[in-house]
């Protein structure tokens, strides 16, 4: 069975790769719940519904769902500043783009009801976030030559669901996460760490994790919604590859996460929505462990080893649906959220720029059928600079910089 889930994962990553938007977690997921900026812990709409809350199961009916994202996130840093004799980590100057741009993402998503008022599904769904890959001119970012990371996630949500009163639900689903990472062109990093012959180029590495999401979504009054979900820490196997590069010897656990939102229908054919999602990235220690002074004070991959400096993100979503006519439906949303990288851990982010904050969507359902439906979405996350000191050099500064385009379409079947 574990081999079998292991051959499903890779096969469902095989075109995921990055999906940097809100951190490293996507601005929404599935194609409904993406035009509305990742609005809908309050409003669910099909299948998928469970990756933002459990509880939206007990109201979308018997459908299934599949999806694909195209993604192209554009990413690059600078460096300003001239290497000096004394220096302990400088930096080649210049502006050096990644030339990972263009990525697939898949979803999909089935529910069925068992009884009158409880229903089971499952919603598989993916993100990423830590994909850059740096030529390796000049000796390359750190003197490695050619330097890339790959991080890919896969989560599998069986879910159920329970409408306990008239339009009052709960939901819960096992989350089942399956992830695998690379890295390459670290090795400048090995006499920083407690095992230098883990730190890069050890080829992919995976990791099998779990948890659980709980969630409620219910009817406050005739015209408003409401809902909220807590996922927990996914507790992941070590990264045993890289244990000289992630503290806690390899450990990268997925944060927990808290969703909250309404809907409101008080103008006919029309919802406005309005969510508020946070992500504890600070509590795993390979994330949100400052670069300094971790670096001078243990080793990398020790239990106070470095990591990239994130702050925990608390994102705003508006989402705004028309009900144009019968069969087509339009949508639009705006999102924003503090990016979690600081002046002072740039360093290290130049493998992993998550620095987005704001987010603008588009999207559409035309029902083809009574029980075929097609959905597109569209997205821009406008380009967001960040600039802080190389903390290991004199006179070196270093500026992240990243934009994104993405779009996505998916079919819905209601049986």
């Amino acid at each position: 069975m574990r081999s079998r889930l292991t051959m499903a994962a890779v096969l469902a990553l095989i075109p995921a790769s990055a999906l940097a938007t809100n951190g490293y977690f996507s601005h929404g997921y599935g194609t409904v719940n993406k035009g509305m900026a990742g609005a809908g812990s309050a409003l669910s709409q099909d299948s998928i519904a469970a990756a933002t809350n459990p509880a939206g199961m007990a109201f979308i009916g018997d459908r299934m769902d599949g999806g694909i994202e195209v993604f192209s996130p554009k990413r690059q840093y600078s460096v300003d500043g001239n290497p000096t004799q004394n220096d302990m980590f400088p930096l080649t100057p210049g502006t050096y783009e990644s030339s990972r741009d263009a990525f697939a993402i898949p979803h999909f998503g089935f529910n069925r009801s068992l009884s009158e008022n409880t229903a089971f599904g499952v919603s598989v769904f993916a993100n990423g976030g830590m994909n850059t890959d740096y030529p390796g001119g000049n000796g390359g970012p750190f003197y490695g030559g050619r330097t890339s990371v790959n991080l890919e996630q896969l989560f599998i949500a069986p879910t159920w669901s329970w409408e306990f009163s008239d339009n009052q639900a709960i939901g819960i689903s096992p989350v089942i996460a399956y992830q695998r990472f690379e890295a390459e062109g670290l090795q400048g990093f090995a006499a920083f760490s407690s095992d230098g012959s883990a730190v890069s180029n050890r080829g992919t590495d995976d990791a099998w994790g779990y948890g659980y999401q709980i969630g409620w979504q219910g009817e406050i009054t005739d015209s408003l919604r409401g809902g909220v979900s807590w996922r927990n820490i996914l507790k992941m196997d070590e990264f045993d590859k890289y244990r000289g590069l992630f503290a806690e010897q390899g450990d990268f656990d997925i944060p927990q996460m808290f969703n909250a939102g309404v809907a409101w229908s008080g103008i006919e054919d029309h919802w406005f929505l309005l969510d508020i999602q946070h992500i504890r990235y600070s509590e795993i220690d390979s994330v949100g462990n400052p670069l300094l002074p971790n670096l001078m004070t243990a080793p990398l991959g020790s239990d106070q080893g470095a990591g990239f400096g994130w702050d925990d993100m608390t994102i705003f979503k508006l989402g705004w649906q028309w009900q144009q006519t019968r069969n087509h439906a339009w949508r639009a949303g705006v999102s924003y959220g503090e990016n979690p990288v600081s002046s002072e851990d740039v360093l290290l982010n130049i493998l992993a720029p998550g620095i987005q904050e704001w987010h603008f969507t588009g999207g559409f359902t035309h029902n083809i059928s009574n029980q075929l439906a097609l959905s597109g979405m569209a997205f821009f996350s406008p380009k967001k600079e960040v600039s802080g000191p190389n903390p290991l050099a004199t006179n070196q500064t270093v500026t992240l910089e990243m934009y994104q385009l993405g779009a996505s379409a998916s079919v819905g079947w209601s049986f």
